[in-house]
């Protein structure tokens, strides 16, 4: 087992060329597919992995990588339900790209070992962002949940660059997906524009930055990093629109509540996902001047 530097924040990849060379960039990638990669002892093969300087990460020797099964927080379960804390960096669903690790992944093989079923997709989480994650057992329930969607209560904390100011309010635009895959806001009356509106809060802000809450009222594509973006406040890491600062590693966006009717018996469902570490570390504040997350 080799033993390399602490990192600096940022993906795996670039990170691993830059410490392992002058080994060229194929010979790292196999090291990557094989499963000789480990971050804080588990596998690691995905390239854009976030890695912050409290990370420990290693080279297994050739057939040394421990097969420790991908871990998976369940935040809520039920007979026709689960809700998972998904961990920034991971996929929610498979793309051509990666199809061997996500969250759906994840929760099949749990799900299969306990015998209890499979997941279905209710809905998506962009892979930078981290917390709660809606899967159903059953297509019924799946659609059931689809269907009332709009009503279900998703609120978000972002820690940003700069206070929003006034401290609360709602923001309401139209947005537009460009050809290179970004989101923008746009008049109304162009085509393929989209309503978006988000609640926020600011909770706290220390040394210019703030921890904001933010619901969604409407769901788009990248609404809160757009919104968030056009208050002069981006999110902290979000370089696409316009942060200038990571030390969190990663978009700092997480999914912090969902609440919503039961589609089989209508009792109310509230979950909620603490902020992790690398949310805390962008925000700066000590432990002891925390806004109180209640």
């Amino acid at each position: 087992m080799r033993e390399l530097p602490p990192p600096t924040p940022g993906p795996l990849l670039p990170w691993l060329l830059n410490v392992l060379a002058p080994t060229n960039r194929t010979r790292v990638k196999q090291l990557l597919q094989h499963g000789r990669v480990l971050v804080n002892g588990r596998p690691v093969s995905r390239h854009d992995h976030p890695l912050t300087p409290a990370d420990r990460v290693s080279i297994a020797a050739n057939g040394a990588a421990p097969r420790t099964a991908p871990s998976l927080t369940v935040v809520y379960e039920d007979d026709s339900l689960v809700v998972i804390d998904k961990p920034a960096g991971l996929l929610s669903v498979a793309t051509d790209a990666e199809k061997d690790d996500t969250a759906f992944t994840r929760l099949a093989a749990l799900l299969e070992r306990r015998k209890a079923g499979r997941p279905f997709v209710v809905h998506r989480l962009d892979r930078g962002t981290s917390g709660l994650l809606l899967f159903a057992k059953t297509a019924p329930v799946r659609d059931r949940l689809q269907a009332g969607w709009e009503a279900v209560e998703k609120t978000y904390l972002a820690v940003t660059e700069g206070v929003p100011r006034p401290a609360e309010g709602v923001i309401e635009n139209h947005l537009l997906e460009g050809a290179n895959l970004r989101v923008r806001p746009t008049p109304a009356d162009a085509p393929g524009a989209k309503r978006a509106a988000s609640r926020f809060r600011v909770l706290g802000e220390h040394a210019g930055r703030a921890l904001v809450a933010v619901e969604l009222l409407t769901g788009r594509k990248h609404q809160i990093r757009v919104h968030l973006a056009g208050l002069g406040c981006p999110v902290v890491g979000d370089r696409d629109y316009g942060a200038k600062d990571d030390p969190g590693g990663r978009v700092c966006l997480h999914a912090w509540r969902l609440a919503f009717d039961h589609p089989d018996s209508d009792r109310r469902v509230a979950a909620g996902a603490s902020p992790p570490p690398e949310l805390w570390r962008a925000y700066g504040a000590p432990a002891d001047q925390r806004p109180r997350m209640n």
